[in-house]
């Protein structure tokens, strides 16, 4: 990889943890003066710099050749990603299905039940598979608090489905018993997935601010329980936000931003 482009790399990727230059050069035993010059692309520094860089920086070097850049899967990526925005498509559409059954069934009404165990597992699979994109870009942009986060929130999904199918084959009523819990569970993987978006705050200021934020009030309102039917509002415009995020991070957010760097080919 040849400057400025590798300079403006490792400058991202550093961003990206929230390190300064000064908490770099603990890593890797280099001078300030030499990231800086590094990152503003005015030297070239040798191969064994170059990966002492990335190692400190958490991403895979391959020294094959003099144009050799960090290993990032970009096709793969971008599938998972795309994987993951088709899954949260359909993940959105069978949330509100999925909530006017559990409404009906706390109710006494049961007008769903009949298709209430399929949809249960359908939002199991496509929420999962939505989620696992967001891993997947935590993976290539590392962020190990959205990473942490987006895996409680699958534990917590998983869990909570199955806990809903248990309950629901002895007795719909039982649902109520155990809403409380599941709300404030989900709430606080919600505050800790939102966090995970403002690690990105350095790279995308507005979007990442606005996603993190969001999900912190769903999380917290969430928790709070009275705070709910305000929740599924926020809710709602954080799904959208995230799926919306997708798209620009494969399409004008890997072509045109410089900072989504594990999008550039």
């Amino acid at each position: 990889m040849k400057q400025p482009k590798l300079g403006k790399r490792i400058s991202e990727l550093r961003k990206a943890k929230g390190w300064t230059q000064e908490e770099l050069v603990e890593k890797c035993n280099l001078n300030v003066r030499t990231i800086q010059r590094i990152e503003a692309g005015e030297v070239t520094p040798r191969s064994y710099t170059v990966k002492a860089l990335f190692e400190a920086l958490g991403v895979e070097w391959s020294d094959q050749d003099e144009k050799s850049e960090a290993s990032l899967d970009l096709g793969s990526s971008k599938k998972w990603i795309m994987s993951g925005f088709v899954g949260g498509i359909i993940y959105f559409i069978l949330s509100f299905f999925e909530i006017a059954m559990d409404a009906e069934i706390m109710e006494g009404i049961g007008f769903y039940t009949e298709g209430y165990i399929p949809v249960k597992l359908a939002v199991l699979v496509f929420y999962s598979l939505f989620l696992f994109g967001y891993i997947h870009i935590a993976k290539v942009i590392p962020n190990n608090v959205l990473a942490i986060g987006a895996w409680v929130l699958l534990g917590l999904n998983a869990s909570w489905i199955t806990v809903d199918i248990i309950s629901f084959t002895a007795s719909p009523f039982l649902l109520e018993d155990y809403f409380v819990v599941k709300l404030i569970s989900v709430g606080l993987g919600f505050i800790l997935f939102g966090f995970g978006f403002l690690q990105y705050k350095n790279l995308w200021s507005n979007v990442a601010m606005i996603l993190g934020v969001l999900a912190i009030i769903t999380g917290v309102l969430f928790v709070t329980v009275i705070g709910t039917v305000i929740g599924l509002i926020t809710f709602t415009l954080f799904e959208i936000g995230q799926l919306a995020f997708m798209v620009w991070l494969v399409n004008d957010g890997g072509r045109k931003s410089p900072s989504a760097f594990a999008l550039n080919h």
